[in-house]
């Protein structure tokens, strides 16, 4: 099933890029100073995606920093048959949609991405009737290389499901209550995370890089 990440941030640019110079990994602010945008009057993205992706060098650790809004979609795939199609499959578990979980269209958002799989990655916003936006343009493939490994924050097992203990005053037990999952080696955070503890779990874990 593809997941979806809300996106909850407030601001952390420069933390990222005090991480970023202190270890060697990078922040790509996908687009440039164009952003991830797409022009619904012309039918036409902001930028051409695919020549600012194969301008630049990719390696495990490193984040992919969308600066957009609810009007477009993120999503990041391993799949080509899903990239092609510029539709996110629901029955794919390498297929991830990030959002913003509001329905404000036209909401600022900036979504970071972390790059956890060597190999192709590709990324594309199926917004629009029949994804328009992905069939005209708004989509990209990149090629992730090993470089320094992934860092510790992303590199650690998430912790076990928390299961509520069973209620003293009744004989039955409360149904297991699983909490949200921080980002793992596994290529995203984990099925329908929470937002807010996924993004004050990214943040600590930037700290730790320092």
């Amino acid at each position: 099933m593809v997941q979806h990440i809300a996106v909850y941030f407030t601001a952390f640019t420069l933390l990222l890029t005090a991480v970023s110079a202190a270890t060697g990994y990078h922040n790509h602010t996908v687009g440039g100073t164009a952003g991830w945008f797409f022009n619904s009057t012309t039918n036409t993205p902001s930028t051409n995606y695919s020549s600012w992706a194969a301008s630049q060098t990719f390696n495990l650790g490193d984040y992919l920093i969308f600066n957009t809004n609810s009007n477009q979609t993120v999503i990041q795939t391993y799949n080509e048959t899903t990239y092609l199609n510029c539709t996110a499959d629901n029955s794919d578990n390498g297929t991830f949609i990030y959002d913003s979980g509001s329905s404000r269209f036209g909401e600022a958002l900036t979504v970071p991405v972390p790059l956890t799989i060597v190999g192709p990655n590709y990324f594309f916003s199926d917004a629009g009737v029949d994804s328009v936006q992905c069939s005209r343009g708004m989509a990209f493939e990149i090629n992730v290389d090993r470089g320094l490994g992934l860092p510790p924050s992303l590199n650690q097992p998430p912790p076990p499901p928390y299961v509520e203990p069973p209620d003293p005053d009744t004989d039955t037990q409360s149904p297991p209550v699983t909490v949200a999952q921080p980002p793992n080696g596994g290529g995203a955070f984990g099925r329908r995370a929470n937002v807010r503890l996924a993004v004050y779990g990214f943040a600590a874990a930037m700290l730790l890089l320092q």
